[in-house]
């Protein structure tokens, strides 16, 4: 509403007459729902609730305000929703009512409180309705007879419907104008979750057999004829109250004026839903059948969770837009091909001469996306591969998952895939019982017996599901079976977005890249961005490398010179070193080659403490020293500590060595680890000071002799061969990262008392994750191909704590090499292990014997 902060009260107390002065000035809200109210003008600084001024109330309240369309005589708008609410919840709940739903209902709405309530400072244009002689006592049965008796003297001409809804509640607009223009609103209407009391209230609320009344809490529905019947008489429904509640004696009042209980219908406890987990309602998973099947959720007492439920409600929104742009994009490929049109050339389509079917271009702005790739039908043929590789493989699902390609073969479903089942199976049970309530009859969703699923990278995820199902007959002969359906579906993909951000903020759209699938093969005329579709379409994006081609960036406008700022971020290398002297030429050398001869803004600082298994500290200074000769602009130093090893400690003194300030970017790292330059872009741009620590994931090798077996080879010779043979991604090591030292005192630090190896890596992501709220810092995870853990034998002591040790015995295993390779070792020695194997069993009774006989002697 603009301008709508402008109305407020005359110095003096008086009021303006109706229809004069700022009020009557104020302006209409664009949009589909409107509000009115007043509220203090600009310089406002600090907001009380002050007395009611003198003739303030329902009869001067300035919520004259009708869109032309809603004037006597004119078409009237559909809803006006009367909302209850009190004056400390002004800035918090009803405020986050009017930020949400409010403002998108198909009519209008406003917000009643006690007489002495004003608008908050943060929301000035909150539609505020004081009334007169009310407060804000519970239970609120005044100010709700009230409220019905305001809604009918100054809107009652204007609208159809009228809801009465509570400020902990959860509308879904579109929802609700679908219900109300079903129902014939000429006649008298009262519509709610019908109740006659708990066990304990049974009896005692005076009502009779057939009596019930609608609960107030997911909002209660009149039509303008009901509220025409009952506003007349609530001075007299007020004077005989039975009960203390207002619901119950606002269903009394009903029953008695306009003849008419509330809904019975089943149905309605799905339609207006209440949930009766109190005060952590709604604060879990949203992913519901009840969520997405009502109009009303109550209670959300914890007002930063209505705007949670309202960004959820709005990306289901989104869903569905999309949908039905796929759905435009099948019919238009469907309608080319009739006419004898190819798809691929649907972006120069024209419906007549010089008519185009697209007015935008690729690369506009308004572009409605590529129809060959989105309006394809959906199928599981979709991805045709020209080549071996290209052929996507199918997971089992069972009660595990059943992976031919992975390194654990048969494991626990993961989350992700969970829950994309669940909203699958969800959408099905949808379509299935579309038309339930005409069949009579409605079928229920039990258990999926099994499954396959892959995932197309350019097309989308493809399911075949057996479901079991329980078909209910509830109209003619009843019946209740089990069935089975056998489903092939598909999660379509939309089209690629690319949203390029400098430290977290978004500095331009850019043109979405061709994704046309080429029909002819590899002889194909190459097309713009088709070098990005083949990576893409192989499974394997190297957006890293492509990306400053695909959104065409020529290096010399402005955003590049944005990025060319983030370039220039000093990294600050904290390297912990105990012995292993070899392993610490090597990384000096890759340090050497890709940092200080590429003239990068980098530092290095090794914590060096002594080793028992090796004396090399004399040749570590001594190769640090030569390498601050040959390069004496950069800051590279060495830390001694005179105390055991521990990580933890090693890295908490190397941040220590960094000053405070612009420069103190931190890259925690290995000696183990080798990288390249585009590690320190990632770096760079995936770490913001204030917003954002990047933990990396690395690729570890695989044991030479187990990867290299044929030709004999103990060391890799290209550590940036990067396949499910030649290693494995640590997606679960936190070890290395990047952060600002700022960032790393906001969550605490390390944990120094944790000693030895590992553990402190995890704990300190725990901590970054636990203070995301809290802190604003998020953790950004992605594989970095070009940071490559090199293979070692880990050495696990003894003497560790359980968890660690733990921990080391499976980073060992893990290294042995992968699923493929072992498997060709146990074939190889098939022979050797059955013998073994037979030797164990035989050898198992003996003992078994020998120990029931020394038991009994």
């Amino acid at each position: 509403m603009p301008d709508i902060g402008r109305q407020c009260f005359p110095p003096d107390g008086a009021v303006p007459a109706p229809g004069s002065g700022p009020a009557a000035a104020a302006a209409q809200s664009a949009g589909s729902g409107f509000g009115f109210g007043f509220g203090y003008g600009p310089g406002s600084e600090r907001w009380t609730s002050p007395p009611s001024p003198p003739g303030y109330g329902d009869d001067h309240d300035p919520l004259h305000l009708l869109e032309p369309d809603s004037k006597p005589g004119g078409r009237r708008s559909l809803v006006m929703v009367g909302v209850m609410t009190a004056d400390k919840y002004l800035p918090t709940r009803a405020a986050a009512v009017w930020d949400t739903w409010g403002k998108e209902l198909p009519g209008g709405i406003a917000f009643f409180s006690a007489s002495y309530s004003r608008p908050p400072p943060n929301r000035p244009d909150l539609p505020l309705v004081a009334l007169k002689g009310v407060d804000d006592s519970y239970p609120p049965q005044k100010k709700s007879f009230r409220m019905i008796e305001y809604l009918w003297e100054q809107y009652g001409d204007h609208f159809e419907w009228f809801l009465r809804a509570d400020d902990d509640v959860y509308v879904r607009p579109d929802k609700l104008e679908k219900l109300l223009r079903s129902v014939d609103s000429s006649k008298p209407q009262f519509i709610g979750q019908a109740g006659r009391g708990n066990q304990e209230e049974f009896g005692l609320l005076s009502l009779e057999f057939d009596e019930n009344f609608c609960m107030g809490g997911p909002g209660v529905l009149f039509s303008r004829e009901t509220l025409s019947r009952v506003a007349p008489h609530v001075k007299h429904c007020l004077k005989n109250l039975y009960t203390t509640h207002e619901d119950v004696e606002l269903g009394r009042c009903v029953q008695r004026f306009a003849g008419i209980p509330c809904t019975w219908s089943y149905e309605m406890q799905n339609i207006l839903y209440h949930n009766s987990s109190g005060n952590d309602a709604f604060t879990g998973n949203l992913k519901h059948r009840e969520v997405h099947r009502a109009i009303t959720l109550h209670p959300i007492k914890q007002y930063r969770h209505l705007y949670r439920v309202h960004n959820y409600l709005g990306q289901l929104k989104i869903q569905d837009s999309w949908q039905q742009a796929l759905s435009l994009h099948r019919d238009i490929v469907a309608m080319l091909q009739l006419l004898g049109q190819d798809p691929a050339h649907a972006d120069d389509a024209q419906l007549a001469q010089n008519v185009p079917l697209f007015h935008a271009k690729r690369g506009d702005r308004d572009y409605l996306g590529d129809s060959a790739l989105l309006g394809k039908p959906p199928g599981l043929n979709k991805s045709r591969p020209r080549r071996e590789a290209e052929v996507l493989p199918w997971d089992f699902i069972s009660r595990s998952l059943f992976s031919a390609g992975h390194a654990n073969p048969r494991r626990r479903i993961e989350s992700a895939l969970r829950e994309g089942m669940d909203d699958v199976v969800r959408e099905v049970m949808d379509m299935i019982n579309a038309f339930s309530k005409q069949r009579g009859r409605v079928i229920e969703y039990r258990e999926i017996l099994y499954g396959y699923h892959r995932l197309d990278p350019v097309y989308g995820a493809d399911y075949i599901l057996d479901l079991l199902l329980v078909y209910k007959k509830y109209r003619g002969k009843k019946m209740t079976v089990p069935v089975r359906r056998h489903a092939y579906l598909q999660q379509q993909f939309t089209g690629l977005e690319i949203r390029e951000t400098v430290e977290g903020e978004e500095v331009g759209r850019q043109p979405p890249p061709d994704l046309t699938q080429s029909e002819d093969g590899d002889d194909a005329p190459p097309q713009p961005g088709s070098s990005f579709r083949e990576a893409f379409e192989s499974g394997l994006l190297r957006i890293g490398d492509a990306l400053p081609s695909i959104l065409g960036r020529d290096g010399r406008d402005e955003e590049a010179r944005d990025e060319a700022s983030v370039r220039r971020k000093m990294i600050n290398f904290i390297l912990p070193l105990a012995g292993r002297f070899s392993t610490f030429s090597r990384f000096i050398s890759v340090f050497e080659e890709e940092c200080l001869m590429n003239a990068e803004q980098v530092a290095l600082f090794v914590i060096l403490f002594p080793s028992e298994q090796e004396v090399s500290v004399n040749e570590t200074v001594s190769l640090m020293s030569s390498l601050q000769r040959r390069w004496p602009q950069h800051r590279l130093a060495v830390v001694p500590v005179f105390d055991s090893f521990a990580r933890a400690l090693a890295l908490e003194i190397g941040a220590a060595q960094v000053k405070d300030g612009e420069e103190d970017l931190l890259f925690f790292v290995d000696v183990d680890m080798v990288f390249n330059r585009a590690t320190l872009e990632r770096i760079r741009v995936n770490t913001i000071r204030g917003r954002q620590a990047y933990f990396p994931i690395v690729f570890s090798e695989f044991e030479p002799a187990t990867v290299y077996r044929d030709q004999g080879l103990s060391v890799a010779p290209n550590h940036f061969l990067i396949n499910q043979d030649t290693g494995y991604w640590r997606q679960y090591g936190f070890g290395i990262v990047s952060l600002y030292k700022s960032d790393l005192r906001r969550v605490g630090g390390f944990d120094t008392s944790i000693r030895g190896w590992g553990k402190e890596d995890v704990d300190l992501y725990d901590k970054f994750v636990a203070s995301m709220a809290a802190n604003n810092v998020s953790v950004f995870r992605a594989a970095d191909p070009n940071l490559v853990h090199v293979f070692h034998i880990v050495d696990c002591d003894p003497n560790l704590e359980a968890s660690q040790l733990k921990m080391c015995k499976g980073t060992r295993a893990d290294t042995l090499g992968g699923v493929s390779q072992l498997a060709q070792g146990v074939y190889a020695q098939g022979r050797a292990i059955l013998d073994f194997a037979k030797k164990r069993r035989a050898a198992a009774p003996a003992a078994s014997a020998a120990g029931a006989g020394g038991t009994g002697s």
